[in-house]
This record gives structure tokens, sequence and C-alpha cells, in this order.
């Protein structure tokens, strides 16, 4: 087969434009049906026909996920994590249109742990000399930039981290190098100027931590126990009709049931 030849997609059949074949290790998907894959996924490349099928019928049924979301909190500012509180769900994304994106939803006993991290890039200041050459400065001055990155981790079958960046821009600070603050550190919101870099350096900074401790939140929610079903003592058991089976009141739907099999003939819980 030709460099050129036409391909097909193997997920839906259509043809696969020049640039637009997504290689798979035994067959070719379409860039439309790649688009449909999660956003965290990144092992298309070495993932056979099956493995992107199943996903597929994974995202779609993920949209009853979406649809039944309710938003009982939202933390950041671009790319925000949603969580319902209520359902012990949450999920990261950077959309409006939930439906349209189909962002996956997660589970709170998915999570397995979350960090901060803060990347700082510097570069160096540069003088002229009088021959006009670029020079350093003694001692070298620098000005520096920082970006801002949270990472869950989640035991999920189709990925093993959702990374995001919480702003949009490098926020640059000059020549203040941040480099000594606690990532762990927050500071008080009346206290953070949004006007200077510093400012917003912090205001990343809590945005960061809220976050984490969100999520930390969700890890505590999931593994607390829950509490105990109600026990109840079994009604004593009704005089059997005449030539019928003793009955007795289910202690869990309340129905008059027979006792002669053990469990309720309506809600089937145990009788006793």
């Amino acid at each position: 087969m030709g460099l050129f030849d036409k391909k097909y997609c193997d997920i839906c059949g259509n043809k696969i434009g020049l640039f637009g074949n997504r290689k798979l290790e035994d067959g070719n998907l379409c860039k439309d049906c790649a688009a449909k894959l999660s956003p965290w996924f990144s092992e298309r490349r070495h993932s056979t026909l099956q493995e992107i099928t199943d996903q597929l019928s994974y995202r779609e049924a993920n949209k009853s996920a979406v649809q039944a979301f309710r938003i009982t909190r939202d933390l950041g500012r671009n790319t925000k994590l949603l969580i319902d509180d209520t359902a012990h769900k949450f999920m990261v994304t950077d959309e409006r249109d939930l439906a349209a994106e189909n962002p996956d939803v997660l589970g709170f006993d998915q999570v397995t742990g979350c960090f901060l991290d803060i990347d700082e890039d510097s570069s160096e200041l540069k003088q002229k000399d009088d021959s006009g050459k670029s020079v350093s400065f003694v001692p070298p001055r620098y000005e520096y930039s920082y970006d801002f990155y949270v990472t869950i981790r989640v035991n999920h079958p189709y990925f093993d981290e959702m990374k995001f960046r919480l702003n949009p821009s490098s926020v640059d600070t000059g020549e203040r190098s941040m480099a000594g603050v606690d990532p762990n550190w927050r500071i008080g919101t009346g206290s953070i100027n949004r006007n200077t870099a510093a400012g917003q350096f912090y205001e990343y900074l809590n945005m960061g931590n809220e976050i984490k401790e969100a999520v930390n939140g969700m890890i505590q929610a999931s593994s607390a126990p829950q509490p105990a079903a109600p026990q109840t003592e079994p009604a004593a058991a009704a005089a059997p009709a005449a030539g019928g089976p003793a009955t007795v009141k289910c202690p869990w739907c309340g129905s008059e049931t027979p006792t002669d099999s053990g469990k309720c003939k309506f809600c089937e819980g145990p009788l006793g």
C-alpha cells in the first residue's frame, strides 16, 4: 500500500483526508472520531482498535453522567474543577458548554492524590558595553516568570492523571524571584494586590491550594464510613390464614409477605 493510498476510518468507515489519519496499533482513526476520545487520554498510538472502540462506548455513556451532573462548587478561573457534592462526582474542563464538550465525570473514590507545581522560568538581562556588544551585568541580573499546574491523580481505565494550568499566561514578576515561596502556603485574600505581579502570583498560589484542599476533601469523603442501615426488629409472624403460609411484615419495605422463602416477595429483602 502506497503512502498516498486512500485510507478509511476503522471506527466510522469514512474516508480519511491526506493529513487526517490518527494511526492505531492495528488500524486507522479519523480526526473526528479521535476528537471524541477523552482529552486526558494520551496513549492513542499504542492502542488497539478494540481499545479505542471500548473507550468511545464509555465516552458515549459519559454523556448521561454529564447530563445528571449538578454543580455545587466550581474552583479555578479558566480551566475549572467542577464538583457535585451530592453525587460525589467531579469533572475538570475549560469549556462552558458541558453537553457539547462531554468532560469525563469521575467519582470521589477514583481520586488518589493532588499536587500543585509552580514552574519558574528565568531569562538573563543584558547590557551593552562600549563597543555595543551585549554583556552580563555584574552580578548577573534575571527576570522571572511563573506557571501554576495542578495535577489530580486518578484511578481510571483510560488515564491516570488530569494535569491543567491555572494561569492563562505566564505571571511575570520582573527581577523579583518567588522561588523561596512555600507552594503549600496561602496568603489572606485581603492582603493580595491583584494589580501587582506579586499579587497575581499569590492569587494563583491560593487558587491552587484551594483546589488541593477540595480534592483532598473528596478523598476523605470517599473513605469515610457510611452510616449503617437502620436495624429493625422483624415483626412477629401473623397467624396464617386457613390453609396458607405464615406471614410477616417486611422490615425493609413494610409489606406483608409470606415467611416460607426467608425473603420478602416484594423487595427481596432478608427476613430476620
